[in-house]
């Protein structure tokens, strides 16, 4: 772990312009964009239904297609942003081709963690936008797809007993950084990978797992009280 402290030490500009650049990316709130489109520049998102600017509350309060929209446009911010953290970590010249590509995610994880922030503080939007749970996915997706469908097959589980995404995001929070402890040091290191890059991973995975689980604490306290929503279906009726 002393590597990687003193390898971000000495690369201190890469990490800085893979923040920031992520952090600008992150910053497009979709969920902001789509509402004010929809509504002609009337409405803004974080003042209607929950007050939250994500997919969820889009889905609720505008529509299906404005939040599919707004999914799919929050994913690809952070896999362009996680794109560009890798191309830049991966023209540190390494000793081997395992160690490139512990640069390389290094890279991913310090964009995905800006995105996030972007995303959920967004300084084109007065600091004020989402919980980052679908750029959270995407840096996931993006980082490990071992971990990505384990962290989906959490989601979908959840969900299908509960119908409460809040309770189906926060479950696979809480599993993020196990899962990617699993992952890295049952199949990566005995590959080659360092003991210094499982560790690395892991805490990446546990500051973006405990930051969506505050972003959700209204709906923890919801979840509580046994008052929070659920996601049905409309029943049609007749006219």
């Amino acid at each position: 772990m002393d590597f990687y402290l003193t390898f971000l030490a000495d690369n201190w500009w890469r990490v800085l312009i893979t923040a920031v650049v992520a952090y600008l990316l992150g910053s497009v709130n979709t969920a902001v964009i789509v509402t004010k489109i929809v509504t002609g520049g009337k409405k803004d998102i974080r003042e209607m239904g929950s007050g939250n600017a994500g997919f969820t509350n889009v889905l609720r309060s505008v529509g299906k297609v404005p939040a599919i929209f707004t999914i799919v446009c929050d994913a690809l911010k952070c896999v362009v942003a996680v794109i560009i953290g890798w191309l830049i970590f991966s023209t540190i010249q390494a000793d081997s081709q395992i160690l490139s590509n512990e640069f390389g995610n290094c890279g991913k994880y310090i964009a995905g963690i800006f995105a996030i922030l972007g995303h959920s503080y967004p300084v084109y939007f007065h600091f004020k936008g989402g919980k980052g749970v679908v750029t959270a996915a995407a840096l996931i997706a993006s980082e490990d797809w071992r971990v990505f469908i384990a962290i989906i097959a959490t989601f979908l589980i959840v969900f299908i007993c509960s119908k409460i995404i809040s309770l189906s995001s926060i479950t696979a929070a809480v599993l993020y950084g196990p899962f990617t402890f699993l992952a890295t040091f049952l199949f990566d290191y005995p590959n080659g990978y360092s003991l210094g890059y499982v560790i690395l991973s892991t805490v990446a995975a546990l500051i973006i797992g405990i930051f969506v689980i505050v972003k959700h604490k209204d709906n923890i306290k919801r979840l509580m009280r046994g008052e929070e929503k659920k996601i049905t279906a409309k029943k049609k009726t007749n006219a």
